[in-house]
């Protein structure tokens, strides 16, 4: 049964994850994200207390 040899299939597993580690990441950290935090948007609110109506 040809699908118990593991040496065609380790290469082809072992080369395919070497591009995706290697070539895709990059691409993919390259984009830039268009809302960006603000610093003034960062500052720290003092919290309000409960209310509780009964």
């Amino acid at each position: 049964m040809p699908q118990l040899n593991p040496v065609p299939w380790f290469t082809i597993l072992f080369f395919s994850w070497l591009i995706f580690l290697t070539i895709l990441p990059p691409k993919v950290l390259a984009h830039k994200f268009p809302n960006e935090p603000s610093p003034e948007a960062t500052k720290a609110s003092k919290p309000q207390t409960w209310l509780w109506p009964w």
